[in-house]
This record gives C-alpha cells, structure tokens and sequence, in this order.
C-alpha cells in the first residue's frame, strides 16, 4: 500500500511539472516585452500592412489590443504572418503567442491539433467570387470550373462536398496565400475563386474594377472564425478569451474609444464598473492589473468600432454587420457577464 501510494504521488508530481512546462505564457510574453501574435499573410481590412509597413485590420486589431491588456502598449507586438498551412505549426511551435488569423474552429483542429478556441470575432461563411463576364449567377452552374483553393483550409473540403452534392465537377488550382489567389484569379488561370465570404468581399475592394466580379449567392458553409492559443495554458487562454469578450461587452454597454477614460472614473452602472476595473478584482484574476481592459477599448475600440473603422459599411469592403451583430440587434454577438 505504502508503494501504491509512493507511485501515486510521483506520478502526480511529475503531472504537476508536466503541466508547468507547458504554462507560463503569460509570464513569457512579460518577460519579453512583446507579443508574438499570428495573422494571415496580408488581408485588405482584416490584417495587412499600410503603405508604411504597419500592420493594421480587424484581426491585427486585437493583436494590438491583447498587447495594451498584457504590456501596457498597443505598439508592443510583432506580427507573424503565416499562410493556411503554416498557422498552426507556427503556433504550436511556440513562434507565436496567439492566433487571430481568420481560422476556422473546428472540432478536428481543436482536439487533434491540440489547440484551444477562445470564442468568435467573426461568423462567416464560404462563398464563391466570379467574373461578370463567366456569365454564371449562381454556384450550382459552375460544372468544369477551375476554381483558386487555399491548401490547407477548412475551404477544400467543403468544396468538394458542395461539388459532389450537386453533382458538378471543378478543376482545383491549389494556392497558398491570398495574394497567390488574387494574382492567379486575376490573370485567368482559374474561372472561380472560393473563400470566407468576408475574404472576397475584402479581395474584391482591390481590384482596378471590382464591379466586374460577383460574389455568387450561395453561402455553402458555417466558418466560424476566432483566435487560438496552444492547449494547457489556461491562464493564458483566460487572458485572450477575455480580451475577445471584453470589446463584445464595451459594446453592449456603450463604453467607445472616445469615452472611456471618463467611465473608468467610475458611473452609476455596475456593470460599466466591473468591465473597466473601478469595481471587483477582475483584473487580479487574469494575473492583470485593474485597467486592463480600459487599455484595451482605448487601443482597438468597441467590437462595433473595430468592426466599422477596418470592415464595415463604410469601408472599401463594404460588409454588413449581420450575424456579428449584437445580440440586442438580431446578431450572435454576446459576451458573458464580467461577475
């Protein structure tokens, strides 16, 4: 008995070592000063760098933010672009800290891959860009299209389910980013170009003459896209998944950029309190101080800001908000309760 026990308790401790290993990201990204976050390659509105090299977009918005919560500063991150196959090697081998990549969460990538989904920023689908002059007005009439593919996405195999559902045939021409995409679509070499309807939309904002190209009315999938961390880290997959919920609540709330130095100062609202740090010790929990998330609206804004100033109606991409919007207004947009 006195060995059963013995046995029992290394294997506990070694459990216990084990776990430590793998933790500490936290406490990582302190000690370096800077944040390694994952995004795409180059994304018009999503992540992509302007004219000066910084990187800017919805997705490069919370990178920013994540930064502000953990360092004190939106500038104190480097991006790591990654394509669609690259991403998870990427992060998993500990080149990043956090993923916000326009990435599918899927139940595969989240048990097999060993990763851990914080939420949604964004409920897409796939859909199809064509160009006016193929004269086709719906998906379903695309029997021996080419069709531009991103290896290593969720997209091929929806593709493929959706092409033998109806019965048609394509051509796939495999691509890896989506600049490849774009180049190749462009010069011809493939009739169709297939992605997350919010990535058209975004590609298509680019070019010369974008009314010259259709995005096909079929929606073909459920793609929804949220950041990743590594799995056993919890503590730090509280810190992401907080930051993701905390610009869904600001929102709800009606704490912006523009006025949340003067709410910190403390309101009627409990709610509006606890969120920004002048009530409970929300920030203590997360390992974080109690301005936390003030850094972070202050950085990045409200989820609808982020959402309007990089991707919303009055954008070149045009998007509605849709199934992003809030609750309250028909959407999926819902944040649990700071408490």
């Amino acid at each position: 008995m006195i060995k059963t026990i013995s046995g029992i308790a290394a294997f506990a401790a070694a459990a216990i070592v084990s776990a430590g290993v793998s933790a500490g990201t936290l406490d990582d990204v302190k000690a370096r000063g800077e944040l390694n976050c994952i995004v795409t390659t180059g994304l018009t509105g999503f992540a992509f760098t302007d004219e000066n090299g910084r990187w800017d977009g919805f997705d490069a918005s919370y990178c920013r933010g994540l930064a502000a919560a953990v360092l004190g500063s939106g500038e104190k991150v480097k991006f790591v672009p990654t394509t669609g196959k690259t991403r998870f090697t990427a992060l998993n081998s500990g080149e990043g800290d956090a993923l916000f990549r326009n990435t599918t969460i899927t139940m595969s990538r989240d048990v097999d891959l060993k990763l851990t989904f914080l939420g949604v920023n964004y409920y897409d689908g796939q859909g199809f860009m064509v160009p006016n002059s193929l004269g086709v007005s719906s998906a379903k009439e695309l029997d021996g299209a080419s069709v531009c593919i991103q290896t290593g996405t969720t997209t091929e195999l929806n593709l493929a389910d959706f092409f033998r559902a109806n019965g048609i045939s394509y051509e796939p021409v495999a691509i890896e980013t989506n600049e490849e995409g774009q180049t190749n679509y462009l010069a011809g070499r493939c009739d169709v170009y297939t992605t997350d309807a919010s990535g058209l939309a975004a590609t298509r904002a680019t070019f010369d003459d974008p009314g010259a190209h259709t995005v096909l009315p079929e929606i073909i999938s459920k793609e929804p896209l949220g950041p990743a961390v590594r799995q056993g880290d919890d503590q730090w997959a509280d810190v992401v998944r907080w930051v993701l919920n905390v610009v869904v609540a600001a929102e709800e709330l009606g704490i912006t950029q523009a006025n949340v130095d003067k709410l910190a100062k403390g309101t009627d609202n409990p709610s509006i309190n606890r969120v920004l740090g002048t009530e409970g010790n929300f920030g203590e929990l997360l390992g974080l101080d109690k301005d936390w998330a003030v850094r972070v609206i202050k950085t990045m804004g409200n989820y609808g800001e982020n959402f309007d100033r990089n991707i919303g109606p009055s954008t070149a991409i045009a998007l509605q908000r849709g199934l992003n919007a809030q609750w309250t207004d028909g959407g999926l947009m819902y944040s649990p309760p700071v408490r």
